[in-house]
């Protein structure tokens, strides 16, 4: 599978620290770059027959529908794919205009993420969105008028401008539009972001955990009860709408990320990352070098990213596979450390898989954490 980071984004938003620039004044040079770096790396995918193409950002959807389709065609000359490949873009509201709309239409773009975040405009306007909460609506509506039906959306939570009630609106709107995929995270603060400097200087209070607890588990409680599976801690899908291209990434498979600040996995011990810098990135790939660094993960860090991975997703962690991956000394300091947490049912075994029960989900990173070779 491939993933394309497009760099850019209209504005920045108040919790954002992902890469990218708001100028669009490199823009073409960013693109050839980018289909520079797929022919450069085209050979580091061992299946050339991609099951998943994902455009995430920034902001994907600034580009035109055209320009989009370029960067098809460029990873359609060295791979092929297969016949229910899942090409995802994502995209904001604001963009999904009938005209970018029926251009993607007629691309192999089928499947849409639309960074919709609420329905509510204190919401938005503390996010620092550039959409509407009618866009926010109004684009789902459009994208399903226009043949998208695998669409997908996230929602955040745990906002100060928002409540339990709101979170409940939010969600019944979500229904009632009958998106097929969620993707919905706990606001929080990053560092050097502007929602991190609002709080410091006592303009906006700032997250409460307790508070957030509440809505993550109303979340997954009432979309189960609207037919959703809760699949990854974050993720919640009608049957048939799992995100392939985020399982595979669940389940260890290599991936080649293209673009700056975007990362690569061989699906074993050698895992890259991109320069995250524009200028730095395109002036590489024009003298034809690559804007990348690597590393070989250790035993350890295999171990950890095995646990922290696979405790987030309703898979769980292969005992077995983890017995014939590591040393004894892993698997007696994994043995070990679970002891406890079985006992005391914070983790379960199910079929030879060490998972954590749903109940405990919104702690999972850290007892995950826990677990770690250090």
């Amino acid at each position: 599978m491939i993933y394309i980071h497009i760099p850019f984004c209209k504005q920045k938003c108040s919790y954002c620290n992902f890469h990218f620039s708001t100028s669009l004044s490199f823009k073409d040079e960013m693109l050839s770059a980018i289909k520079k770096e797929i022919f450069l790396r085209k050979d580091e995918l061992q299946n050339k027959n991609l099951q998943s193409l994902y455009f995430g950002g920034g902001t994907p959807s600034i580009l035109s529908a055209d320009e989009v389709k370029s960067l098809i065609d460029e990873v359609l000359k060295y791979f092929s794919f297969e016949n229910d490949i899942e090409v995802t873009l994502e995209a904001n509201p604001d963009d999904l205009d009938k005209d970018f709309l029926k251009g993607l239409s007629n691309s192999p773009v089928n499947r849409l993420s639309i960074g919709t975040q609420s329905f509510f405009e204190a919401d938005l306007r503390l996010m620092n969105r550039a959409h509407s909460a009618s866009e926010a609506e109004d684009s789902i509506k459009r994208s399903q008028d226009f043949g998208f039906e695998n669409l997908s959306i996230d929602l955040i939570y745990g906002s100060p401008t928002s409540n339990l009630e709101i979170w409940k609106e939010n969600l019944n709107k979500t229904i009632a539009l009958e998106v097929p995929h969620i993707s919905s995270y706990a606001l929080t603060v990053e560092p050097k972001t502007a929602l991190e400097n609002w709080i410091a200087k006592g303009k906006v209070i700032g997250p409460k955990e307790e508070e957030q607890n509440k809505e993550f588990y109303y979340l997954s409680d009432f979309l189960k009860d609207n037919g959703f599976e809760h699949y990854e801690v974050s993720n919640f899908a009608k049957p048939g709408f799992y995100s392939r291209h985020n399982s595979s990434y669940w389940k260890y498979r290599e991936y080649l990320g293209i673009g700056p600040s975007a990362h690569s996995y061989n699906g074993f011990d050698v895992r890259s990352w991109n320069v995250a810098n524009n200028q730095q990135y395109i002036k590489k790939l024009n003298s034809n070098l690559l804007a990348k660094e690597e590393e070989i993960l250790s035993q350890n860090d295999q171990f950890n990213e095995m646990i922290m991975i696979g405790l987030r997703t309703i898979w769980g962690v292969d005992i077995e596979n983890l017995k014939s991956k590591f040393s004894d000394q892993i698997i007696e300091h994994f043995q070990y450390e679970t002891k406890l947490k079985l006992e005391e049912e914070i983790l379960i075994i199910e079929n030879n898989h060490l998972k954590i029960p749903e109940k405990h989900w919104f702690m999972a990173d850290g007892i995950a954490s826990d677990l770690f070779m250090v």
